[in-house]
């Protein structure tokens, strides 16, 4: 089989959700875009990954970790990861889910944003954000849990390379992309709802720089969804979508207009020619050349794992505030 297939980036634009009741209609219209993207895009060429954007199932909506359990709060897998497992092995695609709300029996007392890899055998992997957009979301990282028992950062060997995942905030984070690409990863998928003025815009079209930037620094295809929400529905920010492909030097494949909007974008992604490069470089190889005793910074813990419990507002800037005194920042 060849390794050449056409993966997609979604946007949604759904009104946030009040109550997880209303999480289904989100999961039927998220079905009916991916059937229609590959059957509709079958006579050009296969599409085989589709990724969806942060925010598309629950936005966290409520202030606190104990209205979000109360309201929005699900297990992962779920009835609606069901759904897309079906069409997973209907269609032989692989889903990235937009992000859940996730509810997890073994953490009592926290949420965490979570997108699930699905494809035709079923679900592949659960990805926690490792990096919440503070102050704003609440959520726990799995950096908050002292002997966290999972990979933070899994990576998926699949008939479509090695796919690996990180939410929105993280790809701020070059360390947390580095060690997905460390892991092994082939295809960095982006789950975003990245708002404006960060967006697609100038001058700080970060969306783009970012995204084109964490491609070419780890030599890998970006596949990137962001949200695509009129201000209405997600208020207090507007949402600028942009959502896009890039190759391994930083090429944006291809690229959805700057504005709210359902939109789908495609392009290729050719593995074996992604492999064949890797392997035949000695030049700006930055995997490789990476000198990664001399970075002392990574031996110092800032927001040290664990801390204050409950995970909130004030406990978050307790913890920013040691964390800048670390730093002499203070």
């Amino acid at each position: 089989m060849s390794n050449l297939y056409y993966a997609a980036a979604c946007q949604t634009d759904f009104p946030a959700p009040a109550d997880r009741s209303e999480i289904g209609e989100r999961t039927t219209r998220m079905a009916r875009i991916v059937e229609q993207t590959v059957t509709g895009y079958e006579p050009f060429f296969d599409v085989r990954l589709l990724v969806f954007p942060e925010f598309a199932h629950a936005v966290p909506a409520y202030a606190t970790v104990e209205e979000l359990h109360r309201r929005l709060a699900v297990p992962v897998p779920n009835e609606h990861t069901d759904v897309y497992e079906k069409l997973a092995k209907k269609y032989g695609c692989y889903i990235q889910t937009g992000t859940f709300l996730e509810a997890d029996p073994d953490f009592p007392g926290r949420v965490f944003n979570t997108t699930a890899l699905i494809g035709p055998q079923g679900l592949l992997s659960k990805y926690r954000k490792v990096n919440p957009w503070i102050p704003w979301e609440v959520h726990s990282s799995p950096h908050d849990i002292e002997d966290y028992p999972y990979e933070p950062f899994p990576v998926v060997d699949t008939e479509l390379g090695a796919l690996g995942v990180a939410i929105c905030y993280d790809w701020l984070f070059p360390e947390t992309i580095r060690q997905l690409a460390f892991n092994g990863a082939e295809v960095l998928i982006r789950v975003s709802a990245y708002m404006d003025p960060w967006g697609t815009a100038e001058p700080t079209d970060w969306w783009t720089l970012v995204n084109r930037t964490r491609a070419l620094e780890n030599t890998a295809y970006v596949v990137a969804s962001n949200q695509g929400a009129a201000m209405a529905n997600y208020p207090p920010f507007s949402w600028p979508g942009g959502s896009m492909v890039v190759d391994y030097d930083g090429r944006i494949l291809a690229q959805a207009d700057p504005g709210p909007g359902e939109k789908v974008v495609v392009a290729p992604i050719d593995i074996d020619r992604l492999r064949a490069e890797r392997t035949r470089r000695s030049g700006h190889d930055m995997r490789a050349h990476l000198r990664s005793e001399v970075h002392t910074y990574m031996k110092q813990g800032q927001l040290a794992p664990g801390g204050d419990k409950p995970i909130d507002d004030e406990s978050l800037k307790r913890r920013i505030s040691a964390a800048k005194r670390g730093l002499d920042r203070e």
